[in-house]
Parts: C-alpha cells; structure tokens; sequence
C-alpha cells in the first residue's frame, strides 16, 4: 500500500504544509488503525480515501496525531493532487464526502480551487488568559470553530512566542478548544493582504504551517473588512509558511493553493 507526503498551499518543495495521503481503500479501515498510522506519520494530517462507484468521488476522513476532524484544507488539497498527479485521474472535479459535507476541487492553473462551506465569525468580547498566554494583546477578538486574535500588526504575527500549554485550555465563543488564529494586515508594499498564523495544541499540532480550514474563518471576515471577495493571505509558520487566496461567495469560500509532492513510500503493514 503506498502513502505520499504532499506539501500543500506551497509554491515550492518543504514549503505549505506536509499531509500524508494514503491510497484509496475498498471499504474504511478501522479507526484505530487510521489513528494509529496518523500518530506514527507524525504529520498534521494523515488523509484516508475511499473509492466509489464514481471514479471522480471519493469518501475522505482526516486524523492527526491526536484524533479525527471534521474539516482539513490542506489535507483536502493533497488529496485531490495525489489523485490528479500521482494516481493519473483526469475529473474535471473531484468531490470528497466528508464530516463536512461533500468538498469539490479542480484544477486551477498551476494549482487548485476548493469549495469549502463558509465559517464567518463573529466579534466577541476579551477572553481572560488569552493575551497572557500569546503574550500580546489582540486589538480584537472574534471567534468561529476556531478563536481568532486580530494583532497590531504583522510584525507582532511573526514574532509571536506564545505558551502553548495555556493556549490549550482557551474556547471563549469557539467552537473548538484550543485552536486559536492570529492575524494582522500585512505590511504595506508586500505582494498578501493579511498574515497570519495557527496554533492548535486542543487537537494536538502545536502550530500548523498552513491551515485550509482556518481561511474559511478568515476569508469572510477580511472580504467584510476589504470590501473585496478576494482576499490573499500568508500563513507565516517560521521557516516554511504557506500561500492561500479565498474568495468569498455567499455561505462558500473558494480556497485556492498549490501543491508538490516530496515523498512517496510504501506502507509494510495493512488494516
């Protein structure tokens, strides 16, 4: 059984955000088995595909270290690419059944277009602990599945050192504990509209390097603020980071990235 480690939102190898894609399964494996491969993969996601009677649909499932989630961007993306790429399939566009509901990408250019369900957030007041445990204090607080701390600016985005361990513990309004965005608009003269980055030690990834999902968030809310439906963002994880652009339409966000695969291995043990 072969696996591929595909970067994905990234414009180049060891860029984006590595996801283990395994290849398509006959019938779903036994979750503890998935899980248990997740956690040796020690990536932040591990993708699992089903096949169906449609050679352009698939059931998809996603698992990191620490348990399944209802909803994975970049994992999504490295799907689709290892389908088109490395599996040879030639669907105008691929559709994923998944905890979210049915995910449709395409080829886009020199990469691809994912139709996620929009998560528009709303403001919400100060949450006690959360500036002590970014060490910095938001300007504003909004939250979605996932929390989201507005910044300054984009310098206090990259320079960002916070205490993961008391991140854990921190919900406010979200629908997720311990999975927390933080942004700011992106310095004049740079070629993105907002910076960005995401912790998330509640489902145990410490700090992902580009985040589909988060943008679903993210996306709404910086079309409000622009007053555009495009919106490019950088998610600026030290050392690699990832490009993503969005654009908003209705209760759907267009999520649009690249991707490279960087490794391909053989798996020595079934389900």
């Amino acid at each position: 059984m072969r696996q591929w480690t595909v970067d994905a939102f990234a414009s180049a190898p060891f860029r984006g955000n590595p996801a283990c894609v395994v290849e398509p399964f006959d019938a779903w494996p036994d979750p503890a088995w998935m899980q248990a491969l997740a956690r040796e993969n020690n990536q932040a996601e591990t993708a699992f595909l089903l096949r169906t009677a449609d050679p352009a649909r698939f059931g998809l499932r996603w698992f990191t270290p620490g348990r399944e989630v209802d909803l994975c961007g970049h994992a999504t993306l490295g799907s689709a690419h290892v389908l088109i790429t490395e599996l040879g399939s030639n669907a105008g566009a691929l559709t994923f059944d998944t905890r979210s509901g049915p995910l449709i990408v395409r080829r886009a250019g020199e990469g691809y277009e994912m139709d996620f369900p929009a998560d528009p957030p709303r403001r919400t007041g100060p949450l006690a602990g959360l500036a002590e445990a970014l060490g910095a204090e938001p300007v504003e607080v909004w939250a979605g599945r996932y929390l989201v701390a507005v910044l300054a600016d984009a310098e206090a985005v990259r320079s960002l050192e916070p205490d993961i361990r008391a991140l854990t513990a921190l919900q406010g309004e979200a629908g997720e504990a311990g999975e927390i965005i933080v942004c700011a608009d992106a310095d004049p003269g740079d070629d993105v509209d907002v910076v960005d980055r995401f912790f998330a030690p509640g489902c145990g990834v410490d700090e992902d390097p580009a985040t589909g999902s988060a943008h679903c968030i993210l996306g709404p809310l910086y079309a409000e603020r622009l007053g555009r439906a495009a919106v490019r963002f950088r998610q600026v994880f030290p050392g690699r980071g990832g490009d993503i652009e969005t654009e908003t339409l209705g209760d759907r966000v267009l999520l649009r990235g690249r991707a490279a695969t960087v490794i391909e291995s053989r798996l020595r043990i079934v389900p």
